[in-house]
């Protein structure tokens, strides 16, 4: 009875805390309410049809009932389109930062500008026919396409050719060796004996209502509320690499609201959530069964960095030493320990991720690098020419005009609308005027890719094998008029821009020379602030142990890999999240 009461406790809890959160700020907006028969994954265990001993339940990827099955799609493909069905030629290990050869059986540069890949033998597709150097040729082949998302490497790639069945060859007119080894761990292979004669939308917007892969698992059923995938025989892996992913079915609930997701997680019916969960630090040190990756805070791996954006093309943001001012503004501290309950850690002034610390240059952050300083922050204002010239309390352009600066974050992104609370309510004490704005994802999106904005935050690169990505996200040129992927703020310098393309000329294996160029990029970065960091999204990752057990964890000598069926995450190892699970009885 007393379990029972805090359990009601905290779902209500829940109720009134989570309603509208998203997963720490995801790029996908959130329903305002559960679909249909969202909380019925005990229900189908119940009735037989999924054995929950053999069923994994699953939650946090989708927000919408599965669009499509089209591993080109990568931003809203159903869970486990690629990784579970679709697989790629090597996964990367962000905690170790190494490749491991998967559908490849090894690659290397075999000259400055060419790149030789040997597949491994006995990898068949899921109706049986060999996959061969046709297949990943037929692939990469595909971004010639101009509206596939990766038509900018064939920008450097000048061709790639079946050498043998077994053997690729890639020759480049440029060897950009961070932005090719992402797509080696990146991009999903598909069959080209299913796919060849596709037209260009087809491949890009086709359904793939009956997709041929090459992973441990294939479709099943899907449903408004979920996606079911079944093992399958013959997966390669177990042969060649003795691994066994361990569930026969993965259940993937759509996400309705955090309220369901953890009413569910709570009553067993879910194994692994995703989700972000504000209050799991009361959930972890309970009585609840509930683990995370660490036993205490942060909880979470980092998987991501928030940004402050600035518009740089707007006043007074087109000014170096206003946006040093609005960084040192900024209360992180209330933002990591009164939002997120220390769910979050603060972000380096870098805004590398920690699995990044190596190619951090701690002198330039020791000299260069922000923290939150209200005095600090009015210094550099009145040094720059910005005064309160009203009495207001908040200064004015060099002009004398007003500054008036909004902020945006999608409306019923709760975690994040109380983040730009803070950050508005810090900025006016150091007198500079920021209003918290709450359009709806679709405006937002609209207004940060044509530059209508003031200030927004935004997390769009996940952890990679590179920092490159990063750096490319900040100073990427020439600016477009439409601004999609990367450089929102518009921010424009050659020598950065120059740099980051020398970063990705550099080996990988070459730390040394990466972190050199590195630090020049971080000296730049602290000295023109064109965003600005301020946490480390958390890998929202919450399991249960009732059905199955040999989670990740911190802990001792528990499998290390990523615990997430997050899109895109499963080759930087979360397939072993599967393979080293245990049936908790029996």
């Amino acid at each position: 009875m007393r379990n029972r009461s805090r359990l009601m406790i905290l779902l209500a809890a829940a109720t009134m805390v989570a309603a509208g959160c998203t997963g720490g700020g995801g790029t996908t907006p959130p329903q305002s309410a559960p679909p249909s028969g969202a909380a019925s994954a005990p229900a189908a265990a119940a009735n037989g049809q999924f054995p929950r001993n053999e069923t994994l339940y699953t939650s946090g990827t989708q927000y919408g009932p599965p669009a499509n099955w089209n591993p080109i799609r990568e931003w809203d493909f159903a869970t486990g389109t690629k990784g579970l069905c679709y697989e790629t030629l090597f996964l990367y290990d962000t905690q170790k930062g190494e490749f491991t050869p998967w559908l490849a059986e090894s690659g290397s540069w075999t000259g400055d500008k060419e790149y030789t890949l040997k597949l491994r033998q006995g990898v068949t597709w899921s109706d049986g026919k060999p996959l061969v150097a046709d297949d990943v040729v037929y692939t990469f082949e595909l971004g010639k396409m101009e509206t596939i998302p990766y038509h900018p490497l064939w920008e450097f790639l000048e061709k790639v050719e079946a050498v043998d069945p077994a053997t690729v060859k890639f020759t480049f007119k440029e060897a950009n060796y961070q932005q090719f080894a992402n797509h080696l761990y990146s991009r999903a292979i598909v069959p080209k004996h299913v796919w060849d004669g596709r037209s260009e939308k087809e491949v890009l917007d086709g359904l793939n209502e009956k997709p041929v892969g090459t992973g441990p698992y294939a479709y099943h059923s899907h449903d408004q509320d979920r996606m079911v995938w079944v093992k399958r025989d013959g997966w390669w892996a177990t042969k060649a690499l003795n691994l066994d992913v361990k569930p026969k079915y993965i259940v993937d609930i759509v996400n309705g609201s955090n309220e369901v997701a953890l009413g569910l997680l709570l009553q067993n019916g879910l194994d692994l959530s995703n989700n972000f969960l504000p209050g799991i630090a009361n959930l972890v040190n309970g009585n609840f069964g509930i683990k995370t990756y660490y036993s205490k805070p942060p909880y979470m791996l980092s998987a991501n960095t928030a940004w402050l954006v600035p518009n740089t093309t707007r006043k007074p943001m087109d000014d170096p030493e206003f946006r040093k001012a609005l960084a040192h503004s900024i209360d992180l501290k209330t933002i990591v320990e009164k939002v997120y309950g220390n769910l979050v850690l603060p972000a380096s002034p870098t805004g590398l991720l920690p699995q990044w610390d190596k190619f951090v240059d701690k002198s330039v952050v020791s000299s260069q690098g922000f923290t939150y300083d209200e005095a600090k922050a009015k210094k550099l204002l009145a040094d720059a020419g910005y005064r309160d010239r009203d009495g207001d309390g908040l200064v004015e352009n060099k002009d004398g005009s007003k500054i008036e600066l909004e902020l945006a974050v999608p409306n019923g992104w709760t975690d994040w609308m109380e983040s730009i609370r803070v950050i508005s309510a810090s900025a006016k004490k150091a007198g500079i005027n920021v209003e918290p704005v709450f359009p709806e994802y679709p405006k937002l999106v609209s207004d940060r890719s044509s530059g209508d904005f003031d200030l927004m935050i935004n997390n769009e690169r996940q952890l990679s094998n590179t920092p490159w990505l990063y750096y490319d996200y900040l100073f990427r040129l020439p600016v477009q008029k439409q601004q999609n992927t990367v450089n929102f703020g518009r921010y424009e310098n050659e020598r950065a821009w120059e740099l980051t393309q020398d970063l990705d000329r550099t080996k990988v294996e070459d730390v040394e020379g990466m972190a050199k160029i590195t630090s020049e990029l971080q000296k730049i970065h602290l000295d023109e602030m064109p965003v600005i960091p301020l946490w480390y999204n958390g890998l929202w990752s919450q399991t249960t142990s009732t059905a199955w057990k040999n989670w990740p964890s911190a802990e001792g000598s528990a499998p290390k890999n990523p615990p997430t069926l997050w899109r895109n995450w499963i080759e930087l190892g979360g397939i072993y999240t599967l393979t080293n699970l245990q049936p908790a009885q029996g």
